[in-house]
């Protein structure tokens, strides 16, 4: 019986059953077709810790099939070329596929476009000859870009943001330093945030703006890939940006406007994480609830036992729950309402309740839990960075307060 008492549109349905079909066709047969290669870092990754040719080249495979297919760019605006699919599709895609092909076939992070890595509404705000330049092979799945916000000194507070863009001719040269910012290892272009006028940023006023980067415009450079969990390499890295001359054709949005573009693309960072964290907890409270029906331990199933029963019915709350808000605020958000604080519960919420339900599906599975075979670490890992990512816990809730003694307390 369905869990959901409400309609979902028959276009989202008809795009979550494609990408189930996709991730059979396109996904799940690569990551078999080329275990051995999944399963040995030494060989996803070179030396300085990015991802190796072959990597990539699988990557470009599945980006490019999915682009085909029709689903790469299915919510990408009709204007840009895209499906025109709102933040509800975005939202149900993206956990159906974390849900259908859990965290050891993760190729399918490629299978639609990620709002920072490929084509998404934020290029809306590109001008005319920059959409020129750089729309085709995005929206091909050739080409993709990384979001250069976050700094060193500039992270929950990421108006406090220290990179300059220095007024040159008509244009500008871009000085500073970013962190944590994904993809940008292999990125072909950057959307970098810099201050423009000093006064207004210090003020918190504006003075911030984004400019679209070739990443091997002189002056850019990749300092170090930053590597998590004990891993030999990643595609979060360190940029450093020296003198990096831009052009007016490269500003994003209005001028000393851009962090309004920055909280825009946050915002989808947040549907993104919440699909994510939804998907992943179901897939491993799935796997836990076929554990506990045929591990047996004194002669009867281990889910016969309330020990371990009831924390996976605490999963089932929790995860049916943050479903319920992600729904919601993706349908908020396709109303176009701001829903900022429905979406800072909607993900505080889940990225929590992924979290847990993963947490105990490993529990259940004892030691097993932890092994690499089962992939539940891989989603320990994931959903223990969604935590932080695009808004920490502490943030959100800070966010939810002040929304609610400004008077926004309707629940």
């Amino acid at each position: 019986m369905p869990a959901i008492a409400f309609d979902i549109p028959e276009e989202i349905t008809a795009v979550a059953d494609g990408l189930r079909a996709f991730a059979d066709a396109e996904v799940i047969p690569r990551h078999e077709a080329h275990r051995d290669f999944f399963e040995d870092p030494r060989r996803l990754y070179r030396e300085d810790g990015r991802f190796s040719d072959e990597l990539i080249g699988l990557i470009g495979e599945v980006r490019r099939a999915a682009a085909q297919a029709g689903y790469y760019a299915m919510c990408v605006p009709e204007e840009l070329g895209g499906g025109g699919l709102g933040h509800l599709a975005y939202f149900v895609g993206w956990q159906t596929l974390f849900h259908h092909c859990g965290p050891q076939n993760w190729l399918m992070l490629y299978a639609v476009s990620h709002w920072a890595f490929g084509p998404s509404r934020l290029l809306e705000m590109a001008t005319p000859r920059a959409r020129e330049e750089i729309l085709a092979p995005m929206m091909a799945g050739e080409k993709s870009m990384c979001f250069g916000l976050s700094e060193p000194g500039a992270g929950s507070d990421a108006a406090a943001l220290k990179t300059r863009a220095e007024p040159d001719g008509d244009g500008w040269r871009i000085s500073g330093r970013k962190i944590w910012t994904s993809n940008s290892p292999v990125a072909d272009y950057c959307i970098i945030f810099a201050i423009t006028d000093p006064e207004r940023a210090a003020a918190r006023r504006g003075g911030i703006s984004a400019f679209l980067v070739p990443t091997d415009a002189p002056g850019f450079e990749i300092q170090r890939i930053i590597k998590l969990f004990g891993h030999i390499g990643g595609d979060e890295a360190e940029l450093s940006f020296d003198d990096i001359k831009v052009e007016p054709w490269q500003l994003v949005g209005e001028l000393h406007e851009g962090f309004a573009t920055a909280l825009y693309g946050v915002s989808l960072g947040r549907i993104y994480n919440t699909a994510r964290s939804i998907g992943y907890g179901r897939w491993a409270l799935e796997l836990a609830l076929d554990y506990a029906n045929t591990r047996e331990s004194f002669d009867q199933p281990i889910g016969d036992y309330q020990g371990v029963s009831f924390p996976l019915a605490d999963s089932a709350m929790e995860l049916h729950a943050a479903h319920l808000m992600g729904l919601n605020s993706a349908t908020l958000l396709d109303r176009g309402e701001r829903a900022v604080k429905e979406l800072s519960m909607t993900k505080a919420y889940a990225v929590q309740a992924g979290f847990r339900a993963v947490d105990r599906a490993m529990q259940t599975h004892g030691a097993m839990g932890f092994t690499n075979e089962l992939g539940l670490h891989d989603a320990w890992h994931a959903l223990r960075v969604v935590n932080v990512a695009d808004g920490t816990n502490e943030i959100l809730r800070r966010t939810i307060v002040q929304r609610m003694r400004k008077g926004d307390v309707d629940l």
